[in-house]
């Protein structure tokens, strides 16, 4: 196989999954909380001995997210709660096991259980669920995320940050989840009554997109023109014979 094709295979495969990720964002442009993804890649250059020519190859070196804050938007509901700094939420998910959330949409459950909007209940700063009384008015989340009523303080909110946030895993439902130990979160403001919206510029994603279809489509043809151009010189020989 010649030079071009491997090149052209690449490009295609680093192309498909750059594509990939940019559909996630723009799914996601309307996900509170979400943070939007892009593809790393890096050239690979060598001189294979005994050729005149430097193989280039594209390398898929994954992803990264965008850990820039998405705007906050008022929603004046007393349990939507959003994060200006670096912070997280815990919240008990699967298996009960803690994750982390961008997403401040909360709400109460029959029991009175503070919960997200899929259900898993929101942790406080030592763990534990949260449960407000059925007589509790005049819910007050101040900036670092101390919950009172008119009965009295409740409880606060885990917010925790990391030293390595890029390694935590999106496992759905805005849920991220890590091996790394959480430290309080002292310079991340709770902000009542608003959401944190998700940081993906619709407009840049969809030029991105097109970018990539037709640059896609450019090294399709590339490569069918590499392959006609074989077979006829396959061709060629085997009537010369």
């Amino acid at each position: 196989m010649e030079n071009t094709i491997y090149v052209g295979l690449s490009r295609l495969s680093a192309l498909e999954a750059d594509m990939d990720v940019i559909a996630n964002n723009i799914a996601n442009v309307n996900t509170p909380g979400f943070k939007a993804s892009h593809v790393m890649f890096s050239e690979y250059l060598k001189k294979p001995q005994g050729m005149t020519e430097t193989l280039s190859m594209v390398q898929d070196q994954g992803t990264f997210r965008d850990l820039e804050n998405g705007p906050i938007k008022r929603t004046d509901n007393a349990l939507d709660v959003a994060l200006e700094g670096k912070g997280y939420f815990g919240v008990q998910g699967p298996g009960g096991k803690t994750f982390y959330t961008r997403a401040g949409q909360f709400m109460l459950d029959t029991e009175g259980n503070l919960v997200t909007q899929q259900g898993y209940k929101v942790l406080d700063s030592g763990g534990a669920s949260i449960t407000l009384p059925g007589t509790a008015r005049d819910i007050n989340i101040d900036q670092t995320g101390q919950i009172s009523t008119n009965e009295g303080q409740v409880a606060s909110l885990m917010v925790e940050e990391f030293k390595n946030p890029q390694n935590m895993t999106a496992v759905g439902d805005s849920l991220y989840s890590t091996a790394e130990a959480g430290t309080p979160a002292e310079h991340t403001q709770v902000v009542q009554g608003a959401v944190e919206g998700s940081n993906t510029e619709g407009v840049v994603e969809m030029t991105h997109m097109i970018d990539v279809s037709r640059n896609y489509q450019h090294v399709a043809r590339l490569l069918q023109n590499e392959h006609d151009r074989l077979r006829a010189t396959i061709r060629a020989l085997t009537q010369g014979q």
